[in-house]
């Protein structure tokens, strides 16, 4: 399960898929689990509020 939340991660693939597919009743499961392979999370949020913010 590991590899497979870490690669769909990694393919950008949305975490309420992920989570979907590996049969976790809430997404915080899977975020609570995997989310360290997706670190730059913050990062790409802020840099999309801002992209619209500034158009």
């Amino acid at each position: 399960m590991h590899a497979f939340a870490t690669l769909a991660f990694k393919q950008n693939i949305q975490p309420k898929i992920v989570s979907e597919a590996l049969g976790h009743s809430k997404i915080g499961i899977t975020l609570n689990l995997y989310s360290h392979v997706i670190p730059d999370i913050q990062d790409e949020l802020a840099n999309a509020v801002a992209d619209v913010l500034t158009g």
